[in-house]
C-alpha cells in the first residue's frame, strides 16, 4: 500500500497564464479563468500562485465492482466485470441530475476514499476484472487521475472506460480519448436550447467530440440520450438526433435511449413510459442504426443485441443478466455478419452484481 500523500492537490494539464496575471482552464468549454484561490465552475480545479491545480486526485466518493452492462456499454466485452469509481463536481449543470449527491457535491463533503492509481489498478486485476471506469461524476474534470489510473490499468492489462458528457476542448480531448479503451458519452438531447437551458452547457462542443472520438481514435464509443418527458422526446427531435448519429458517425455506434426519474432541481416531471423508449427505439432503427437499446426499463428485446443482417437474437439481455450468446469471433453464428464492438469467444458471467470495494490508503 501507498503512503497516505501530504495533500491531494495535483498539477493540472492544460491551462495557460492571462495577461492579467490570471490563469485560463483549458481542460472543457467553459474555459474558466481563475485568480489564485479561486476555484472554476466544476469546483475540483483551483487556481494556485502556479497555476491550475486538481484537488481531488487520489480521492474517491468509493469504489464498487459492477457489470460492464450498467456504463451502459453492451458491445464492449459483454458480462464482464468492471471497477467504477468517481470523485465530486461536474462541468456541467444537469438540472436532471441522478448522481447529483457527488456530482453537485463539493470535495471535501464526499470524498473519503484515498487511493493512487496503482492502488487503484491492483485491486482492479485482484478481483478479476476486465476493466475499470471512470463514472458518477465526468471524469474529464479529473482527467489527470484518470488517466494516470488507465496507465496503470494499461500495464496490468486491463481496459479503461470513459463514462463522460464529452464536454471537453480540443486541446485536452486527444489526450484524454487516448488514454481510454471506451467511452460512453451522453448526447442530452438534440437542441441547443436544451442544453443551454437544462445543462448550462452548449451542444456544439459534444457533437465535435462525438464525432471526433468515433473517426479518430480507437476508442470503442456507445452514445447514451436520457429521454425526459416533454423536454426532448419527441419525435422531431429524436428523428434529427439519429439523422445525426447516421450521417456523421454510421450504423454501427451503439445508442441507449434510457429512462428519466424525477431528482436533484427536476421533481415536476414523471418517469419515462417504457413506450416512449420503444418509440424512440423504433425511430433510431428505421432511421438505419444498426444497435439501439433501451435502458434503466425491464424490455428484454430493448436491452438484447440483433444482428442487423439476419435479425438473429445475438446476445439476450434480461437486465444485466446476459442468456442466448450467439456471436463467433465477433460475428453472428447464423449469417456472419460482422458485429461492431469488442466481444470474447464467451460472454463474461458477472450478472447484476454490484459489489463494493475498498481500496483506501487512508482516511481524508
Amino acid at each position: 500500500m501507498l503512503e497516505r500523500p501530504t495533500t491531494t492537490n495535483h498539477p493540472g494539464r492544460w491551462w495557460h497564464a492571462t495577461d492579467e496575471g490570471r490563469f485560463q482552464c483549458d481542460l472543457c468549454p467553459r474555459r474558466c479563468v481563475l485568480s489564485p484561490g479561486q476555484r472554476a465552475f466544476c469546483y475540483v480545479r483551483q487556481a494556485s500562485e502556479d497555476g491550475i491545480e486538481l484537488t481531488t486526485y487520489g480521492r474517491s466518493s468509493g469504489f464498487c465492482i459492477d457489470p460492464i452492462e450498467k456504463k451502459p456499454l453492451n458491445h464492449f466485452f459483454p458480462g464482464t466485470p468492471v471497477l467504477s469509481f468517481g470523485t465530486a463536481g461536474c462541468n456541467l449543470g444537469c438540472k436532471f441530475c441522478q448522481n447529483w449527491d457527488i456530482s453537485k457535491a463539493r470535495s471535501q463533503d464526499r470524498l473519503m476514499e484515498l487511493a493512487m492509481p496503482e492502488n487503484i489498478a491492483q485491486a482492479a486485476r485482484a478481483h478479476g476484472c476486465t476493466s475499470i471506469a471512470f463514472t458518477y461524476n465526468d471524469p474529464v474534470i479529473f482527467a489527470e487521475y484518470a488517466l494516470d489510473t488507465a496507465q496503470a490499468a494499461r500495464e496490468l492489462g486491463l481496459k479503461s472506460v470513459a463514462v463522460t458528457a464529452g464536454y471537453i476542448t480540443e486541446e485536452a480531448r486527444a489526450e484524454f480519448f487516448a488514454g481510454m479503451d471506451a467511452a460512453n458519452i451522453d448526447l442530452k438531447a438534440f437542441t441547443n436550447d436544451f442544453y443551454r437551458h437544462q445543462t448550462l452547457s452548449q451542444m456544439g462542443p459534444v457533437l465535435d467530440t462525438i464525432e471526433y472520438v468515433v473517426k479518430e481514435t480507437n476508442c470503442w464509443v456507445e452514445l447514451t440520450t436520457l429521454l425526459i418527458p416533454e423536454l426532448n422526446d419527441s419525435s422531431g427531435e429524436l428523428e434529427e438526433l439519429c439523422r445525426w448519429v447516421m450521417d456523421h458517425l454510421g450504423p454501427d455506434v451503439p445508442l441507449h435511449f434510457s429512462a428519466f426519474h424525477p431528482d436533484f432541481k427536476m421533481n415536476d416531471r414523471p418517469r419515462t413510459p417504457l413506450h416512449t423508449l420503444v418509440r424512440a427505439r423504433e425511430i433510431a432503427l428505421k432511421s438505419g442504426l444498426h444497435y439501439v437499446y433501451t435502458g434503466n426499463v425491464h424490455n428484454p428485446e430493448g436491452a438484447s443485441t440483433w444482428c442487423p443482417g439476419c435479425g438473429e437474437l445475438l446476445i439476450e439481455r434480461d437486465w444485466y443478466v446476459l442468456g442466448r450468446y450467439q456471436l463467433d469471433a465477433g460475428t453472428c453464428q447464423s449469417c456472419k455478419h460482422p458485429i461492431a464492438g469488442h466481444f470474447q469467444s464467451e460472454p463474461g458471467d458477472w450478472g447484476a452484481r454490484r459489489q463494493p470495494i475498498a481500496i483506501q490508503t487512508g482516511r481524508v
